[in-house]
């Protein structure tokens, strides 16, 4: 279908979906090179105005990616819920948005979401938050509410919870059980302590799944581990018995971008089975953890739609969320600036996808995380991710990641310290995962509510991490 839209005696033409949802993203640099951003501010209004007007009903019939091609594609459409979709068939993409906002001043905001969410394509919603301002993502996402359990539980309003990520260039347990200790001590790891690894070996991450799980049970942490191993790894690993927390996978938007990871969706449910077969959760049995990023497609060439156009990086990343929330996740994270300044050149772009991110995760459905970081050749800073981190608080984030000092020495990027997480708890009034918060009180590193104490470390009894095996 061609859309066409005036604006101050310019006529723009967009030949199909594809085009005008590319068109009418907010600039970034992945986009630019793939070719398919608007080429001024004047088109990107334009297309933005188009989209506004465009019925919720023609993502149905018109696909960004075709469906027999595509596996991603015929998972959105086979498992399109419409009956929950009745409620908002007769929206455009601009009153999908003044729906949200108006919602969101509800008492039932949460539930009114939840309730629509099952109706809702991720095409549907990367194509509202192209509309959306800053204040508009951050607002929605802060009105709905998603859940997950494990052994703790993640998404629960006013609480913001933590991956504690000790990762170590050579997987040095001395090395990790410093690391761990170090953001212990700063009330992290009520999300995950995820490791990783050097290698991607079996012998490696049995290994590290043996040594957090020890750490686990000495202390007797309410806590979930992780070694990021692929996925295949880990469900030999499960068959072998070794002790698995959580199962994760690197996950994309298409059918070709998951290839390149060597996954496909029979192998993702297959791996979410053997998972919830251990029954190790005490709270919940979501037992997937997942990761993304704007870029991954783009990245392994995998980024075209229909009659062979890019599709933006933006609505691809959200596609990824139709994958993730079949498999009912514990976790999901983007790792919004980890693949550099080709995808998301400086930190306004990366702070808009940030957001873009969580809000679309979070409206389909999932306790959604970020990765708030950066690589070192981009034009951000750490300042930068101060204000992300901050409009994620704000936002209902459910958990994000931390590592010793920010820097990350086995990956090579930036990311948050503990004590950027202990700033945010204490600036916004968030507190841990209720099970981990307990925990924490009981070893006197926390309060009544919540707020991380002073810890005496010589005399705690969490000392000992120091000499793990």
């Amino acid at each position: 279908m061609i859309y066409t839209q005036s604006i101050s005696g310019t006529t723009y033409t967009f030949d199909g979906l594809v085009e005008l949802m590319a068109k009418a993203t907010p600039r970034r640099s992945g986009d630019e090179l793939a070719g398919c951003a608007a080429e001024s501010d004047a088109e990107r209004a334009a297309a933005a105005w188009q989209l506004a007007d465009l019925p919720l009903t023609a993502f149905l019939e018109e696909q960004v990616v075709p469906y027999e091609s595509d596996e991603v594609t015929r998972l959105i459409i086979d498992t399109h819920d419409r009956v929950a979709f009745q409620s908002i068939a007769h929206l455009t993409v601009g009153g999908l948005r003044d729906w949200f906002l108006e919602t969101s001043t509800r008492a039932d905001s949460a539930d009114q979401i939840a309730a629509v969410a099952p109706g809702l394509t991720p095409e549907m919603v990367a194509a509202v938050s192209k509309i959306m301002r800053n204040q508009d993502l951050i607002l929605v996402a802060a009105a709905a509410t998603v859940t997950a359990g494990f052994r703790t539980t993640v998404g629960l309003p006013g609480r913001i919870a933590t991956r504690l990520q000790p990762n170590h260039p050579t997987d040095d347990p001395r090395g990790i059980a410093a690391a761990t200790l170090d953001g212990l001590l700063m009330g992290c790891g009520d999300a995950v302590i995820g490791i990783n690894p050097a290698t991607d070996s079996p012998h490696a991450t049995s290994e590290l799944l043996y040594l957090l799980d020890d750490i686990r049970q000495r202390f007797g942490i309410p806590m979930q581990s992780c070694v990021l191993s692929h996925v295949t790894t880990t469900v030999d690993l499960i068959e072998k018995g070794a002790p698995v927390d959580l199962v994760f996978q690197s996950i994309a938007g298409t059918e070709g971008a998951n290839r390149s990871f060597g996954i496909d969706m029979a192998i993702l449910r297959e791996a979410n089975e053997a998972g919830r077969s251990l029954k190790r959760g005490t709270v919940g049995d979501n037992v997937m953890y997942l990761e993304t990023g704007q870029g991954s497609a783009l990245s392994a060439n995998a980024h075209l739609g229909t009659g062979g156009k890019p599709v933006d990086q933006q609505t691809l990343e959200t596609r990824a969320y139709a994958v993730a929330r079949v498999l009912e996740p514990l976790l999901i994270n983007t790792v919004v600036g980890f693949i550099g300044p080709e995808y998301l050149y400086d930190g306004k772009q990366i702070i808009r996808a940030g957001l873009e991110d969580h809000f679309c995760g979070k409206i389909l459905g999932l306790p959604m995380g970020v990765d708030v970081c950066y690589t070192n050749h981009a034009e951000a800073d750490q300042d930068d991710m101060d204000t992300l981190l901050t409009l994620l608080g704000v936002a209902g984030a459910a958990f994000v990641i931390a590592v010793p000092g920010a820097d990350d020495v086995m990956l090579g990027y930036q990311s948050l310290s503990f004590h950027d997480a202990l700033y945010v708890r204490q600036a916004l009034g968030l507190r841990p995962a209720p099970e981990f918060e307990t925990w924490l009180a009981g070893l006197g590193m926390a309060d009544t509510d919540g707020r991380i104490l002073p810890v005496d470390v010589v005399n705690s009894p969490l000392r000992s991490l120091t000499v793990a095996r």
